[in-house]
């Protein structure tokens, strides 16, 4: 289905991919920041969740500040369940990217790089069926917001990223994500976070700084992804999105899909669809879980998605049986 998708055939039915890889800590009984630096224990973990989620794919490393610590940043993890804090050396001013950063073919040999790696090449020899081996990496919008200090929820939506910030942002999402089929993965799924207000030329610049990522992914005979994971900001950018060009899966999240596009035929032979599940819907009561699964399946059969996963990594402390409830919705079928 992989290989039919990098030739623009599409699939029986959607590939069901959900991220579901932080809850693996949970599995093994690990803290989530002891978990990321432990590939034997990544492992186990996936195999055990794989049966009772029936998934197409391993989840084999998703870490949204893998990027940002390779290159310089320093991770303070406070409570479980709250994400690390980023510090950057004295002097990083907010809106600069700092100095003294590591460059993108260094960063593949810093942090926790070579733990990804090394998890991406024992799934492979592990794995004897036809699986897909995904593997995250941040975005080029979202990777320059937090090199520069740019708040998500403010300026990262609002102010202009410096040129320097996005050149190795981009460069970035290129040597990791070449880094990571070379050891074995499927699926890239490049994740953006954050989305600044998109005129049609700069998400044409956009499109084609990812363009020497989609296109080492798939020398590699894997399936690049860009999964949109801010509902609102995609809602206030689809159009324009949606009539680009991408060599890839676009993903966005249902929860930004807005209705009146439902139903519209855009141009299929420039893009293909996927769609993401809102995490917040991990959270519902059951009432708001059946009516998510009612909506999903009318834009499933109106839309053919080839790609049904979640706008980024599951909670590490989701219940699983509350994971496995909620994965129940999604119609594996056309």
């Amino acid at each position: 289905m992989v290989q039919g998708l990098l030739q623009g055939i599409a699939p029986p039915r959607p590939l069901f991919l959900p991220i579901v890889f932080s809850p693996g800590a949970c599995v093994e009984n690990q803290p989530l920041r002891t978990f990321l630096g432990n590939p034997t224990k990544i492992c186990n973990a996936q195999r055990q969740l794989r049966g009772p989620l029936r998934t197409d794919g391993y989840s084999c490393y998703f870490d949204p500040f893998l990027e940002v610590e390779a290159l310089g940043a320093t991770l303070e993890w406070g409570a479980p369940g709250l994400p690390p804090v980023l510090h950057w050396p004295q002097g990083a001013k907010p809106g600069e990217l700092p100095d003294d950063l590591c460059s993108p073919e260094e960063a593949l040999k810093a942090g926790r790089v070579p733990i990804a790696l090394e998890v991406l090449r024992r799934m492979k020899a592990m794995v004897r069926d036809d699986s897909i081996l995904m593997a995250g990496v941040t975005g080029p919008f979202t990777l320059a917001a937090r090199l520069t200090q740019m708040d998500a929820t403010g300026d990262g939506r609002t102010r202009e990223f410096p040129e320097p910030a996005l050149e190795v942002a981009f460069a970035m999402v290129t040597r990791i994500s070449g880094a990571l089929v070379e050891a074995g993965a499927s699926a890239i799924m490049i994740e953006e976070e954050v989305l600044p207000v998109l005129s049609q030329e700069l998400c044409a610049a956009w499109a084609c700084g990812l363009e020497p990522a989609f296109n080492v992914i798939r020398f590699y005979g894997a399936l690049p992804v860009l999964q949109l994971t801010d509902g609102v900001s995609f809602a206030a950018n689809s159009k324009v999105i949606l009539q680009n060009h991408w060599d890839c899966v676009l993903c966005p999240s249902l929860d930004g899909f807005p209705s009146q596009l439902d139903g519209v035929d855009f141009e299929r032979n420039s893009m293909t669809l996927g769609f993401a599940l809102p995490l917040e819907t991990f959270q519902q009561d059951d009432s708001a879980l059946r009516a998510c699964g009612q909506s999903l399946r009318q834009r499933v059969a109106a839309w053919r998605p080839a790609i049904l996963t979640t706008a980024g990594d599951v909670p590490a402390m989701t219940d699983l049986k509350r994971l496995s409830k909620v994965l129940e919705i999604v119609p594996r079928l056309y």
